[in-house]
């Protein structure tokens, strides 16, 4: 069993190996799968279709946001029980995410499908790119289960430590994306046809290897059906953690669409260039993501055995690396950023819009480390209240509504200028909601005889 393994990475191997073993893997993954389809689609020098796909992309990402209710969830819950010795808990908990992930997509995709049309119309198509992004979603509607079920394990199967394993479930999927993308879209000319079926595939291979990976037995938990429960708190102790997570995921979905709704006013050139400085951005947001999400079953099993100092040490480390690292990362996309958006796009107009709209989305992009690892670290303490106010406030409460104050203050650029503003109120609160998290920790340690 890997039970063993678990113990010596999070108990006792070093700060740093044990936090780049776990998170490394989560954040080369997280930012390859995000960049794959827009990068090919964009080679057919058509912005038409670059813009379809910035309106179907959030949409689909609802099915990852569904996946991380039960993947963050369970992961927070997982390796709390670990770090309890509590080991046929913690397959309970693996067994709900596995079926809970097959019921919930299942529903998603019939949902997409039947109100195609309607989802269309809300997420601001244009005539010119309605059938393009229709098909897209058409397509891409029919991996709703194994969308969610990849996402989901991508990160369960760290909380036992094998982060080998998971990064390798997403290192199939994606480089399936990525070889069947210049097949599909280029060479066989399906376009935007070709980017969702390369899509579909990747996630059905990843979901697969995933099941097949349990059903070896080599796994210190379980999918089986016989281990299914709602009962013993699972379903609530998952949906606590999780469901905050997946606002995050599904608020970031939903205010892209808000984003592009608005945005749609400007044309579908505008369009285009949002889309491609979103992608561009996310070279820094989506590499502190995974970070963020690969510390947290290390932390989570700190919190769970009570390794106090341990957990301390691991968060310093974390800060400090993800800092660097989203600074570093800021600084390269702000040099190279014609050069980037040359690679998504050569339409003069959109082009001019998207390196625009990437010089101001850089401004607070050096906070993403921050941010995420703060968040996560929450999620892993199982703080859910505090946990789900961050999740609600950076891409709804704050963000949303910027979005239509600043678009009707300043227009196309204020539209963009709301995205930084949410970053620095987000970044402060999640810092001072930590730091109240962190002092009822010591509260109810020190109140137990225990040294922090």
């Amino acid at each position: 069993m890997k039970h063993n393994q678990a113990e010596t990475l999070f108990r006792e191997a070093a700060i740093p190996t044990a936090v780049l073993q776990n998170a490394v893997p989560a954040m080369l993954m997280v930012l390859i799968y995000n960049l794959a389809d827009t990068f090919f689609i964009g080679q057919t020098h058509d912005a038409l279709q670059v813009a379809a796909v910035s309106l179907a992309t959030p949409v689909f990402l609802m099915f990852m946001s569904i996946g991380s209710v039960f993947g963050i969830g369970g992961t927070s819950v997982i390796s709390r029980a670990l770090g309890e010795g509590r080991q046929e808990y913690a397959k309970k908990v693996c067994s709900f995410c596995m079926w809970g992930c097959v019921a919930t997509g299942l529903l998603l995709s019939a949902l997409f499908l039947i109100f195609m049309d309607t989802i269309l119309g809300w997420i601001g198509a244009s005539p010119d790119t309605w059938q393009f992004a229709k098909t897209y979603l058409v397509i891409v509607s029919f991996c709703g289960p194994f969308a969610t079920i990849s996402n989901c394990y991508s990160n369960v199967i760290r909380a036992e430590g094998q982060s080998g394993k998971a990064m390798m479930g997403q290192v199939i999927g994606n480089l399936l994306n990525i070889v069947l993308d210049p097949i599909l879209i280029l060479a066989l000319g399906w376009d935007i046809a070709g980017a969702a079926v390369a899509t579909v595939i990747g996630n059905v291979v990843a979901a697969c290897y995933y099941v097949y990976y349990f059903l070896q037995g080599n796994s210190s938990l379980s999918i089986r059906l016989k281990d299914f429960t709602c009962k013993e708190k699972v379903l609530w102790n998952v949906l606590a953690i999780g469901i905050p997570a997946s606002l995050g995921s599904l608020l970031m979905s939903v205010s892209q669409i808000v984003m592009n709704g608005l945005m749609t006013a400007y044309g579908d050139m505008a369009l285009a260039g949002i889309g491609v400085a979103m992608k561009v951005t996310m070279m820094t947001g989506m590499i502190c993501i995974g970070f963020g999400q690969g510390v947290q079953p290390l932390l989570g099993y700190c919190v769970g055995a009570r390794l106090w100092e341990r957990f301390q040490k691991v968060m310093r480390f974390s800060l400090l690396f993800s800092l660097g690292l989203s600074v570093v990362m800021t600084g390269l996309c702000y040099l190279f950023t014609k050069q980037i958006v040359q690679a998504f796009l050569n339409e003069p107009e959109a082009f001019h819009y998207a390196v625009q709209f990437v010089y101001i989305l850089l401004t607070t992009s050096c906070l993403f480390g921050v941010f995420y690892v703060l968040g996560n670290a929450l999620q892993a303490m199982g703080a859910a209240t505090e946990a789900l106010i961050i999740n609600l406030s950076r891409q709804g409460f704050i963000y949303i509504p910027a979005l239509f104050i600043m678009n009707a203050a300043i227009g196309v650029n204020g539209l963009i200028w709301a995205q930084p503003v949410a970053d620095l109120l987000s970044t402060a609160m999640v810092v001072a909601l930590y730091l109240r998290t962190l002092q009822k920790m010591r509260k109810k340690t020190d109140h137990a005889g225990l040294a922090l």
